[in-house]
Protein backbone atom coordinates (compact mmCIF):
# COMPACT_ATOMS: atom_id res chain seq x y z
CA UNK A 1 0.00 0.00 0.00
CA UNK A 2 1.66 3.68 -0.80
CA UNK A 3 0.30 7.26 0.04
CA UNK A 4 -1.06 7.39 -3.02
CA UNK A 5 -3.23 4.63 -2.57
CA UNK A 6 -5.46 6.48 -0.18
CA UNK A 7 -6.17 9.80 -2.16
CA UNK A 8 -4.02 11.98 -1.04
CA UNK A 9 -2.49 14.28 -3.22
CA UNK A 10 0.69 14.27 -5.45
CA UNK A 11 1.94 17.15 -3.79
CA UNK A 12 1.59 15.39 -0.27
CA UNK A 13 3.03 12.37 -1.44
CA UNK A 14 5.68 14.16 -2.54
CA UNK A 15 6.34 15.75 1.06
CA UNK A 16 5.96 12.60 2.66
CA UNK A 17 8.67 10.95 0.87
CA UNK A 18 10.97 13.79 0.90
CA UNK A 19 10.55 13.28 4.91
CA UNK A 20 11.60 9.32 4.17
CA UNK A 21 8.71 7.52 4.47
CA UNK A 22 6.94 5.34 1.81
CA UNK A 23 4.59 2.90 3.63
CA UNK A 24 1.64 4.13 5.78
CA UNK A 25 1.72 2.71 9.11
CA UNK A 26 -1.79 0.91 9.96
CA UNK A 27 -3.06 3.93 11.70
CA UNK A 28 -2.56 5.88 8.42
CA UNK A 29 -4.11 3.41 6.40
CA UNK A 30 -7.21 3.19 8.18
CA UNK A 31 -7.67 6.80 9.80
CA UNK A 32 -6.27 8.77 6.12
CA UNK A 33 -9.33 7.28 4.14
CA UNK A 34 -11.43 8.09 7.26
CA UNK A 35 -10.77 11.32 7.44
CA UNK A 36 -10.86 11.86 3.44
CA UNK A 37 -14.43 10.61 3.59
CA UNK A 38 -15.71 13.61 5.85
CA UNK A 39 -16.97 11.37 9.24
CA UNK A 40 -16.17 11.79 12.48
CA UNK A 41 -13.32 9.93 13.55
CA UNK A 42 -12.46 7.94 17.39
CA UNK A 43 -9.07 6.62 17.10
CA UNK A 44 -7.36 4.51 19.27
CA UNK A 45 -3.93 5.02 18.80
CA UNK A 46 -0.06 5.28 20.93
CA UNK A 47 2.44 7.58 20.54
CA UNK A 48 5.12 6.50 18.44
CA UNK A 49 2.50 4.84 16.33
CA UNK A 50 2.49 8.42 13.20
CA UNK A 51 -1.11 8.98 14.17
CA UNK A 52 -0.18 12.53 13.83
CA UNK A 53 0.12 12.26 9.98
CA UNK A 54 -2.92 9.85 10.23
CA UNK A 55 -5.00 12.75 10.07
CA UNK A 56 -2.79 16.07 9.37
CA UNK A 57 -2.58 14.33 5.74
CA UNK A 58 -5.87 14.26 5.12
CA UNK A 59 -7.19 17.30 6.51
CA UNK A 60 -4.67 19.03 4.37
CA UNK A 61 -6.21 16.98 1.70
CA UNK A 62 -9.67 18.25 2.10
CA UNK A 63 -8.35 21.66 2.96
CA UNK A 64 -6.70 22.04 -0.64
CA UNK A 65 -9.50 20.65 -2.75
CA UNK A 66 -12.41 22.13 -0.74
CA UNK A 67 -13.23 25.99 -0.68
CA UNK A 68 -13.97 27.23 2.82
CA UNK A 69 -18.05 28.30 2.67
CA UNK A 70 -16.59 31.29 5.06
CA UNK A 71 -14.05 32.75 3.25
CA UNK A 72 -14.95 36.55 2.29
CA UNK A 73 -15.36 37.21 -1.39
CA UNK A 74 -14.37 40.92 -3.03
CA UNK A 75 -13.83 41.61 0.30
CA UNK A 76 -10.21 43.67 0.64
CA UNK A 77 -8.37 43.08 3.90
CA UNK A 78 -10.46 40.43 5.43
CA UNK A 79 -9.09 37.91 6.98
CA UNK A 80 -8.45 34.27 6.17
CA UNK A 81 -10.64 31.93 8.80
CA UNK A 82 -9.69 29.23 10.66
CA UNK A 83 -10.75 26.21 9.05
CA UNK A 84 -9.08 23.68 11.10
CA UNK A 85 -8.37 23.55 15.01
CA UNK A 86 -5.92 21.08 16.94
CA UNK A 87 -6.62 20.89 20.65
CA UNK A 88 -3.44 18.95 22.50
CA UNK A 89 -2.89 19.04 26.17
CA UNK A 90 1.03 20.36 25.94
CA UNK A 91 2.61 23.00 23.87
CA UNK A 92 5.75 20.73 23.15
CA UNK A 93 3.35 18.09 21.59
CA UNK A 94 1.53 21.76 20.11
CA UNK A 95 4.45 22.64 18.23
CA UNK A 96 4.88 19.07 17.32
CA UNK A 97 1.57 18.82 15.07
CA UNK A 98 2.18 22.21 14.17
CA UNK A 99 5.94 21.31 12.60
CA UNK A 100 4.35 18.37 11.00
CA UNK A 101 1.99 20.05 9.68
CA UNK A 102 4.42 22.97 7.83
CA UNK A 103 5.94 19.58 6.68
CA UNK A 104 3.25 17.79 4.95
CA UNK A 105 2.33 20.79 3.69
CA UNK A 106 5.46 22.57 2.02
CA UNK A 107 4.27 22.28 -1.64
CA UNK A 108 0.46 23.83 -0.49
CA UNK A 109 -0.55 27.39 0.31
CA UNK A 110 -2.31 26.57 3.87
CA UNK A 111 -0.91 28.79 6.69
CA UNK A 112 -0.58 27.10 10.24
CA UNK A 113 0.61 28.71 13.72
CA UNK A 114 0.74 26.56 17.14
CA UNK A 115 -1.00 28.79 19.81
CA UNK A 116 0.67 28.40 23.36
CA UNK A 117 2.23 29.69 26.36
CA UNK A 118 5.73 30.60 27.86
CA UNK A 119 6.35 33.03 24.33
CA UNK A 120 4.78 36.52 23.87
CA UNK A 121 0.45 37.05 23.48
CA UNK A 122 1.20 39.75 21.05
CA UNK A 123 3.20 38.78 18.39
CA UNK A 124 0.10 35.48 18.56
CA UNK A 125 -2.39 37.96 18.32
CA UNK A 126 -1.51 40.07 15.60
CA UNK A 127 -0.66 36.42 13.64
CA UNK A 128 -4.54 35.57 14.13
CA UNK A 129 -6.06 38.93 13.22
CA UNK A 130 -4.62 38.31 9.87
CA UNK A 131 -5.86 35.36 9.06
CA UNK A 132 -4.70 31.82 9.53
CA UNK A 133 -6.10 28.62 8.31
CA UNK A 134 -5.35 25.97 10.71
CA UNK A 135 -4.51 26.51 14.59
CA UNK A 136 -2.44 24.21 16.67
CA UNK A 137 -3.27 25.43 20.33
CA UNK A 138 -3.06 24.42 23.92
CA UNK A 139 -6.45 24.89 26.07
CA UNK A 140 -5.72 27.84 28.25
CA UNK A 141 -4.02 30.03 25.29
CA UNK A 142 -6.61 29.65 22.56
CA UNK A 143 -9.39 30.65 25.48
CA UNK A 144 -7.60 33.56 26.14
CA UNK A 145 -6.92 34.28 22.45
CA UNK A 146 -10.99 34.31 22.69
CA UNK A 147 -11.56 36.32 25.13
CA UNK A 148 -9.90 38.99 23.12
CA UNK A 149 -11.52 38.16 20.36
CA UNK A 150 -8.60 37.63 18.41
CA UNK A 151 -9.60 34.17 17.01
CA UNK A 152 -12.96 33.44 15.65
CA UNK A 153 -13.76 29.66 15.85
CA UNK A 154 -17.09 29.95 14.05
CA UNK A 155 -15.72 28.67 10.97
CA UNK A 156 -14.02 26.04 12.19
CA UNK A 157 -14.62 22.42 9.58
CA UNK A 158 -12.28 20.36 11.46
CA UNK A 159 -11.32 19.70 15.03
CA UNK A 160 -9.02 17.15 16.29
CA UNK A 161 -8.27 16.84 19.37
CA UNK A 162 -4.90 14.64 19.80
CA UNK A 163 -3.92 12.81 23.28
CA UNK A 164 -7.61 13.48 24.51
CA UNK A 165 -7.22 10.74 27.48
CA UNK A 166 -4.16 13.24 28.52
CA UNK A 167 -5.98 16.44 28.51
CA UNK A 168 -8.84 15.02 30.04
CA UNK A 169 -6.42 13.47 32.78
CA UNK A 170 -5.09 17.16 33.23
CA UNK A 171 -8.40 18.31 34.14
CA UNK A 172 -9.09 20.32 30.80
CA UNK A 173 -12.34 19.24 30.20
CA UNK A 174 -14.02 22.56 31.85
CA UNK A 175 -11.97 24.31 28.61
CA UNK A 176 -12.49 21.69 26.47
CA UNK A 177 -16.30 22.19 26.86
CA UNK A 178 -15.83 26.15 26.78
CA UNK A 179 -14.33 25.76 23.38
CA UNK A 180 -16.74 23.51 21.93
CA UNK A 181 -19.05 26.10 22.49
CA UNK A 182 -17.43 28.55 20.69
CA UNK A 183 -17.61 26.04 17.32
CA UNK A 184 -19.90 25.44 14.81
CA UNK A 185 -22.20 22.83 15.22
CA UNK A 186 -21.75 21.44 11.81
CA UNK A 187 -18.32 20.39 11.51
CA UNK A 188 -15.68 17.35 11.37
CA UNK A 189 -14.55 15.55 14.97
CA UNK A 190 -11.32 13.86 15.00
CA UNK A 191 -10.65 12.45 18.20
CA UNK A 192 -7.15 10.66 19.08
CA UNK A 193 -6.51 8.47 22.32
CA UNK A 194 -3.70 6.21 23.44
CA UNK A 195 -6.35 4.57 26.05
CA UNK A 196 -9.78 4.68 26.73
CA UNK A 197 -10.82 5.40 29.88
CA UNK A 198 -14.76 6.25 31.03
CA UNK A 199 -14.21 9.93 31.04
CA UNK A 200 -13.07 9.35 27.29
CA UNK A 201 -15.71 7.17 26.41
CA UNK A 202 -18.59 9.68 27.71
CA UNK A 203 -16.90 12.29 25.78
CA UNK A 204 -16.74 10.54 22.65
CA UNK A 205 -20.09 9.93 23.45
CA UNK A 206 -21.44 13.69 23.75
CA UNK A 207 -19.02 15.03 20.86
CA UNK A 208 -19.14 12.42 17.54
CA UNK A 209 -21.99 11.63 15.62
CA UNK A 210 -21.96 7.99 14.42
CA UNK A 211 -18.10 8.11 14.53
CA UNK A 212 -15.66 5.55 12.76
CA UNK A 213 -14.03 3.27 15.32
CA UNK A 214 -9.84 2.26 14.49
CA UNK A 215 -7.83 0.86 17.24
CA UNK A 216 -4.69 -0.15 15.84
CA UNK A 217 -3.78 -1.75 19.49
CA UNK A 218 -5.86 -3.14 21.89
CA UNK A 219 -6.97 0.00 24.52
CA UNK A 220 -4.57 0.96 27.15
CA UNK A 221 -1.71 -1.84 25.83
CA UNK A 222 2.04 -0.53 25.00
CA UNK A 223 3.51 -0.77 21.71
CA UNK A 224 4.90 -4.67 21.30
CA UNK A 225 8.18 -4.02 20.06
CA UNK A 226 9.25 -2.37 23.31
CA UNK A 227 11.11 -4.42 25.91
CA UNK A 228 9.63 -3.86 29.27
CA UNK A 229 11.76 -4.47 32.39
CA UNK A 230 11.71 -3.64 36.05
CA UNK A 231 15.10 -3.44 38.30
CA UNK A 232 14.20 -3.38 41.61
CA UNK A 233 16.86 -1.47 43.79
CA UNK A 234 16.73 0.70 46.99
CA UNK A 235 15.19 3.60 47.25
CA UNK A 236 18.50 4.99 48.58
CA UNK A 237 20.59 3.82 45.51
CA UNK A 238 18.20 4.44 42.37
CA UNK A 239 20.71 7.64 41.52
CA UNK A 240 24.05 5.25 41.92
CA UNK A 241 22.26 2.68 39.65
CA UNK A 242 21.29 4.72 36.99
CA UNK A 243 24.88 6.58 36.53
CA UNK A 244 26.51 2.60 36.72
CA UNK A 245 24.23 1.48 34.38
CA UNK A 246 24.62 4.72 31.66
CA UNK A 247 28.40 4.77 32.21
CA UNK A 248 28.81 1.08 32.24
CA UNK A 249 26.59 0.31 28.93
CA UNK A 250 27.63 3.90 27.51
CA UNK A 251 24.14 5.01 26.80
CA UNK A 252 23.34 8.18 25.08
CA UNK A 253 20.09 9.40 24.21
CA UNK A 254 18.61 8.13 27.37
CA UNK A 255 14.83 9.92 28.63
CA UNK A 256 14.46 9.25 32.35
CA UNK A 257 11.03 10.01 34.19
CA UNK A 258 11.00 11.49 37.39
CA UNK A 259 7.59 12.00 39.57
CA UNK A 260 7.96 15.87 40.44
CA UNK A 261 9.60 18.99 39.13
CA UNK A 262 12.08 18.91 41.98
CA UNK A 263 13.14 15.69 41.72
CA UNK A 264 13.82 15.82 37.76
CA UNK A 265 16.23 18.91 38.58
CA UNK A 266 18.00 17.42 41.25
CA UNK A 267 18.72 13.92 39.31
CA UNK A 268 20.23 16.39 36.53
CA UNK A 269 22.77 17.81 39.03
CA UNK A 270 23.02 14.70 40.76
CA UNK A 271 24.08 13.08 36.99
CA UNK A 272 26.38 16.21 35.95
CA UNK A 273 28.43 15.75 39.33
CA UNK A 274 28.75 11.98 38.00
CA UNK A 275 30.42 13.43 34.74
CA UNK A 276 27.15 12.40 32.46
CA UNK A 277 25.91 15.20 30.65
CA UNK A 278 22.18 15.91 31.45
CA UNK A 279 18.86 18.71 31.57
CA UNK A 280 15.78 18.67 33.14
CA UNK A 281 12.51 19.85 31.61
CA UNK A 282 9.66 20.46 33.65
CA UNK A 283 7.11 22.71 33.68
CA UNK A 284 8.94 25.63 35.47
CA UNK A 285 11.97 26.00 33.12
CA UNK A 286 11.16 28.58 30.64
CA UNK A 287 10.01 27.51 27.26
CA UNK A 288 12.99 28.61 26.02
CA UNK A 289 15.19 26.35 27.96
CA UNK A 290 12.90 23.75 27.70
CA UNK A 291 13.40 24.03 23.69
CA UNK A 292 17.00 24.53 24.00
CA UNK A 293 17.45 21.54 26.09
CA UNK A 294 15.44 19.35 24.13
CA UNK A 295 17.30 20.62 20.44
CA UNK A 296 20.66 19.83 22.75
CA UNK A 297 19.17 16.12 23.64
CA UNK A 298 18.51 15.01 19.81
CA UNK A 299 21.80 16.74 18.53
CA UNK A 300 23.64 14.52 20.95
CA UNK A 301 24.70 17.15 22.65
CA UNK A 302 23.08 15.99 26.03
CA UNK A 303 23.11 12.21 26.69
CA UNK A 304 20.39 12.51 29.71
CA UNK A 305 16.88 13.78 29.52
CA UNK A 306 15.31 14.05 32.69
CA UNK A 307 11.38 15.04 32.41
CA UNK A 308 8.46 15.10 33.86
CA UNK A 309 5.10 13.59 32.77
CA UNK A 310 3.66 16.84 31.39
CA UNK A 311 7.08 18.00 29.94
CA UNK A 312 7.72 14.90 27.77
CA UNK A 313 4.55 15.15 26.07
CA UNK A 314 5.23 16.05 22.43
CA UNK A 315 8.80 14.93 22.61
CA UNK A 316 9.28 13.08 19.13
CA UNK A 317 12.26 11.74 18.26
CA UNK A 318 13.16 9.25 15.90
CA UNK A 319 14.91 5.89 16.96
CA UNK A 320 15.29 6.76 20.65
CA UNK A 321 17.06 4.11 22.22
CA UNK A 322 15.49 3.84 26.11
CA UNK A 323 13.36 5.05 28.23
CA UNK A 324 14.16 4.74 31.91
CA UNK A 325 11.41 5.39 34.64
CA UNK A 326 13.51 6.40 37.56
CA UNK A 327 10.10 6.81 39.62
CA UNK A 328 7.13 5.01 38.72
CA UNK A 329 3.68 7.15 37.70
CA UNK A 330 1.28 6.55 40.51
CA UNK A 331 -1.63 7.26 37.55
CA UNK A 332 -0.98 3.78 35.03
CA UNK A 333 -1.71 5.47 32.45
CA UNK A 334 1.04 7.43 32.35
CA UNK A 335 3.67 4.45 32.33
CA UNK A 336 1.97 3.35 28.75
CA UNK A 337 2.58 7.41 27.62
CA UNK A 338 6.15 7.67 28.70
CA UNK A 339 7.24 4.45 27.15
CA UNK A 340 6.08 5.31 23.99
CA UNK A 341 8.51 7.42 23.53
CA UNK A 342 10.82 5.20 22.73
CA UNK A 343 9.86 2.02 20.22
CA UNK A 344 8.26 4.52 17.68
CA UNK A 345 7.09 4.00 14.41
CA UNK A 346 8.08 0.42 14.67
CA UNK A 347 11.62 0.88 15.69
CA UNK A 348 12.99 -1.27 18.65
CA UNK A 349 12.91 0.43 22.02
CA UNK A 350 13.55 -0.69 25.74
CA UNK A 351 12.00 0.59 28.91
CA UNK A 352 13.15 0.42 32.33
CA UNK A 353 12.21 0.89 35.36
CA UNK A 354 13.52 1.17 38.71
CA UNK A 355 11.66 0.39 41.68
CA UNK A 356 11.86 0.48 45.27
CA UNK A 357 9.68 -1.02 47.71
CA UNK A 358 7.57 1.78 48.17
CA UNK A 359 6.83 1.38 44.39
CA UNK A 360 5.25 -1.96 44.59
CA UNK A 361 1.66 -1.11 44.53
CA UNK A 362 2.17 1.50 41.28
CA UNK A 363 3.74 -1.48 39.61
CA UNK A 364 0.57 -3.86 40.10
CA UNK A 365 -1.79 -1.04 38.58
CA UNK A 366 0.57 -1.11 35.73
CA UNK A 367 0.58 -4.58 35.00
CA UNK A 368 -3.12 -4.99 35.43
CA UNK A 369 -3.81 -2.05 33.03
CA UNK A 370 -1.53 -3.46 30.28
CA UNK A 371 -2.50 -6.79 30.90
CA UNK A 372 0.78 -8.95 31.28
CA UNK A 373 3.82 -9.07 34.02
CA UNK A 374 6.92 -7.09 33.54
CA UNK A 375 10.06 -9.02 34.02
CA UNK A 376 12.00 -8.82 37.33
CA UNK A 377 16.00 -8.40 37.95
CA UNK A 378 18.38 -6.88 39.80
CA UNK A 379 21.82 -5.73 39.09
CA UNK A 380 24.79 -7.73 41.30
CA UNK A 381 25.85 -4.58 43.92
CA UNK A 382 22.49 -2.85 43.89
CA UNK A 383 20.34 -5.56 45.11
CA UNK A 384 17.18 -3.60 47.42
CA UNK A 385 18.08 -4.36 51.27
CA UNK A 386 15.35 -7.34 52.10
CA UNK A 387 15.22 -5.61 55.51
CA UNK A 388 14.06 -2.30 54.01
CA UNK A 389 9.71 -1.56 54.43
CA UNK A 390 7.25 0.48 52.41
CA UNK A 391 7.32 4.01 53.03
CA UNK A 392 4.19 6.49 51.50
CA UNK A 393 4.91 8.38 48.79
CA UNK A 394 3.72 11.61 49.86
CA UNK A 395 4.76 13.67 46.85
CA UNK A 396 2.12 14.48 44.59
CA UNK A 397 1.68 14.32 41.05
CA UNK A 398 -1.42 15.16 40.09
CA UNK A 399 -2.66 18.21 41.97
CA UNK A 400 -4.02 17.28 45.14
CA UNK A 401 -3.75 13.22 44.75
CA UNK A 402 -1.83 11.91 47.61
CA UNK A 403 0.24 8.99 46.06
CA UNK A 404 0.71 5.91 47.93
CA UNK A 405 3.14 2.98 46.44
CA UNK A 406 2.18 0.03 48.77
CA UNK A 407 -1.29 -1.30 48.38
CA UNK A 408 -2.16 1.31 45.61
CA UNK A 409 -3.05 -1.69 43.89
CA UNK A 410 -6.30 -1.76 46.10
CA UNK A 411 -7.72 1.07 44.29
CA UNK A 412 -5.94 4.55 44.56
CA UNK A 413 -6.56 7.05 47.19
CA UNK A 414 -9.67 9.20 46.13
CA UNK A 415 -9.19 12.95 45.38
CA UNK A 416 -9.64 15.48 48.18
CA UNK A 417 -11.71 18.40 46.56
CA UNK A 418 -9.18 20.94 45.61
CA UNK A 419 -9.53 23.97 48.47
CA UNK A 420 -11.18 27.23 47.02
CA UNK A 421 -10.57 30.19 47.66
CA UNK A 422 -11.28 33.61 46.42
CA UNK A 423 -8.59 35.67 44.43
CA UNK A 424 -8.79 39.10 42.20
CA UNK A 425 -7.24 38.71 39.43
CA UNK A 426 -5.29 41.86 38.02
CA UNK A 427 -5.20 42.85 34.21
CA UNK A 428 -2.16 40.31 33.14
CA UNK A 429 -4.19 37.09 34.94
CA UNK A 430 -1.90 37.02 38.68
CA UNK A 431 -3.44 35.41 41.03
CA UNK A 432 -3.20 37.38 44.39
CA UNK A 433 -4.89 34.98 47.15
CA UNK A 434 -2.44 34.34 49.88
CA UNK A 435 -3.21 31.01 51.99
CA UNK A 436 -1.46 29.23 48.84
CA UNK A 437 1.28 26.10 49.71
CA UNK A 438 4.85 27.13 49.61
CA UNK A 439 5.42 25.04 46.64
CA UNK A 440 2.85 26.53 44.72
CA UNK A 441 4.05 30.40 45.82
CA UNK A 442 7.16 29.51 45.30
CA UNK A 443 5.73 28.32 41.38
CA UNK A 444 3.85 31.25 41.05
CA UNK A 445 7.15 34.00 41.76
CA UNK A 446 9.21 32.18 38.74
CA UNK A 447 6.16 32.49 36.61
CA UNK A 448 6.40 29.17 35.75
CA UNK A 449 2.67 28.86 34.32
CA UNK A 450 3.73 31.33 31.63
CA UNK A 451 2.33 29.22 29.46
CA UNK A 452 1.66 25.10 30.31
CA UNK A 453 1.36 25.57 33.77
CA UNK A 454 -1.10 28.24 33.08
CA UNK A 455 -3.31 25.87 30.79
CA UNK A 456 -3.63 23.26 32.99
CA UNK A 457 -4.08 25.47 36.13
CA UNK A 458 -7.39 27.28 33.27
CA UNK A 459 -8.90 23.24 33.44
CA UNK A 460 -7.42 21.86 36.59
CA UNK A 461 -8.18 23.97 39.08
CA UNK A 462 -12.00 23.71 38.18
CA UNK A 463 -11.85 20.19 38.92
CA UNK A 464 -12.60 17.11 36.09
CA UNK A 465 -16.36 18.15 34.68
CA UNK A 466 -16.79 20.15 37.60
CA UNK A 467 -16.56 24.02 35.90
CA UNK A 468 -16.26 25.72 39.50
CA UNK A 469 -14.09 28.03 38.73
CA UNK A 470 -14.63 30.71 36.06
CA UNK A 471 -12.34 33.51 34.56
CA UNK A 472 -13.27 36.88 33.38
CA UNK A 473 -11.79 39.10 30.36
CA UNK A 474 -8.20 40.43 30.75
CA UNK A 475 -8.56 43.04 33.91
CA UNK A 476 -11.83 41.44 35.65
CA UNK A 477 -12.16 38.79 39.00
CA UNK A 478 -11.38 35.58 38.55
CA UNK A 479 -12.38 32.94 41.02
CA UNK A 480 -9.49 30.19 41.09
CA UNK A 481 -8.69 26.94 42.70
CA UNK A 482 -5.71 24.96 43.25
CA UNK A 483 -4.32 23.56 39.76
CA UNK A 484 -4.05 19.92 39.32
CA UNK A 485 -1.68 19.94 36.96
CA UNK A 486 0.48 16.56 36.16
CA UNK A 487 3.59 17.97 37.52
CA UNK A 488 2.55 19.05 40.93
CA UNK A 489 0.01 21.66 42.49
CA UNK A 490 -0.02 25.35 40.85
CA UNK A 491 -1.80 28.46 41.43
CA UNK A 492 -2.67 30.88 38.65
CA UNK A 493 0.29 32.48 37.29
CA UNK A 494 1.65 35.04 34.99
CA UNK A 495 0.74 33.51 31.63
CA UNK A 496 1.19 36.28 28.86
Amino acid sequence: MSFQSLGLSDALVRAVAEHGYTTPTPIQAQAIPAVLAGGDLLAGAQTGTGKTAGFVLPMLQRLSTESSPHAAKGQRGARRPVRVLVVTPTRELAAQVEASIRTYGKHLKHTSMSLFGGVGFGPQAAQLKRGVDIVVATPGRLLDHATQRNVDLSTVEILVLDEADRMLDMGFLPDIRRILALLPAKRQNLLFSATFPEEIKALAGRLLDRPRTIEVTPPNSTVDVIRQRVIAVGRDRKRELLSWMIGTHRWSQVLVFTRTKHGADKLAQALERDGIRAQAIHGNKSQGARTKALADFKKGGVDVLVATDIAARGIDIAELPRVVNYDLPNVPEDYVHRIGRTGRAGADGEAISLVCVDEQGFLRDIERLIRRAIPRETVAGFEPDPSERAQPVFKQQRGQRPAYGAGASQGRPRQPAAPRGSGHADARGHDRRHAQPKEASRAHGQGQARGQGHDAHRAGGQGRGTGHGHTAARGGAAHATASRSGDSRRTHAKSR
